[in-house]
């Protein structure tokens, strides 16, 4: 089984000026490769392949008076580059993402190594440099098969370590509880709700740091261009949004471990958030709820402990449909939060009745693909909602 884990790093002056370097050299790979196959393509109508034709090339520029400097960074860390520039160019033919862009030098960095490197209780060693000084939060317990360096845009450098356990993956689990079934709806004023009542809080941190990043916003905008003033006003602005950014990862971590240690099988539906942000008034809350990271991170913990994770159909209408007695309502505006079912006279509170909706269809999916899910049992489990009247 493969295992994940992301440590924070302390190069010295020499070790950052060297992955300063290194990053440079990969973004030179991987701008260079999309520069010539846009003009080729401009000019010629002639597809250029990344992974074959410009990693060709990687050779031929080391040999070169002008890109003889390419010699010194990892010749492996220059063959991901136009890996990763293939790969974009797949997403943008076959997933329909856009098309790639240039990397920026102010922007993330990363290198990919996988020759020639170690890990130890205190440090990791990558090729051509010497051992850098790092804090392993949890030891690695396996064989190492990669290192992914980073750089933050405020300067931090992070090593992500990709190694193999020698354990076999968990099995997923046939025979599911259905009492351990969970559907979550997602939301704006809540963050989640589950199926058996609990309604998360949204915590909103985008919204409780916009006056301090508002601030410091026009506090860059003041400075002059290409001024030493402006580029500390820059590292300001980007360590408050990097504060928010870490208060919701930790907070989606935790939430997440806590929803799948207490379930077999987490119920989900399928949210396009590109197309929902379209909405001016709510882009921003909608990217700040950040519904895709929860996702991801309850896919990968409940995949790493033989768990489920279902995802029902997008178009399946789960608000307004009574739960009871499945009769659906022709339209319900978003300003209802609380509706009486014209069928079965069940009042309903319209979050958790989706969520009860979400965890029926997730339960069906999951007999359709050939597991066992035991019968419900008392109220709690009968799927009746503790608020309908």
């Amino acid at each position: 089984m493969l295992k994940a884990t992301k440590i924070r790093l302390y190069p010295t002056r020499e070790q950052a000026e060297f992955l300063n370097r290194q990053f440079g050299a990969v973004r030179f790979a991987f701008n260079t490769g999309l520069r010539i196959i846009s003009h080729r393509y401009k000019r010629h109508g002639q597809s250029l392949s990344a992974k074959h034709e410009i990693k060709k090339l990687l050779p031929i520029a080391k040999k070169s008076r002008k890109y003889g400097w390419l010699k010194e960074a990892d010749s492996v860390a220059l063959a991901q580059a136009c890996i990763n520039l293939d790969k974009a160019f797949q997403r943008f033919f076959k997933e329909k993402k856009g098309y790639p862009r240039f990397k920026r030098k102010r922007g993330k960095q990363s290198s990919y190594h996988c020759m020639s490197v170690k890990v130890g209780d205190d440090w990791i060693k990558v090729p051509k440099l010497e051992p850098i000084k790092a804090k392993v939060y949890r030891p690695v317990e396996g064989k190492l098969k990669s290192i992914t360096l980073t750089r933050t845009v405020t300067g931090k450098h992070y090593a992500s370590l990709l190694y193999e356990t020698g354990q076999p993956a968990p099995a997923p689990l046939k025979d599911v509880d259905a009492a351990s079934v969970v559907g979550l709806d997602m939301g704006l004023s809540h963050l989640a709700i589950d199926s058996n009542g609990r309604k998360i809080a949204n915590p909103r941190f985008l919204k409780k740091g916009q006056k301090n990043l508002k601030r410091k916003q026009q506090a860059l905008s003041r400075k002059k261009k290409v001024s030493a003033n402006r580029a500390k006003a820059r590292l300001r602005l980007a360590k408050a949004h990097e504060r928010v950014a870490h208060a919701r990862n930790d907070f989606q971590r935790k939430l997440s471990r806590q929803i799948v240690d207490d379930n077999q099988a987490v119920i989900v539906e399928t949210l396009k958030a590109k197309n929902l942000m379209k909405n001016a008034r709510l882009a921003k809350h909608i990217g700040d709820v950040s519904w895709h990271a929860l996702t991801a991170k309850l896919a990968y913990k409940a995949k790493e402990q033989g768990k489920h994770l279902v995802k029902i159909d997008q178009w399946f209408a789960s608000s307004k449909t009574c739960h009871y007695c499945q009769h659906k309502m022709d339209a319900m505006p978003l300003n209802v939060r609380w509706w009486d079912c014209p069928a079965c006279q069940r009042r309903h509170d319209r979050d958790i009745n989706a969520a009860l909706n979400i965890k029926h269809q997730g339960i069906l999916k999951l007999k359709a693909e050939g597991l066992s899910v035991s019968a419900h049992r008392g109220s709690r489990k009968s799927g009746r909602s503790p608020v309908a009247a």
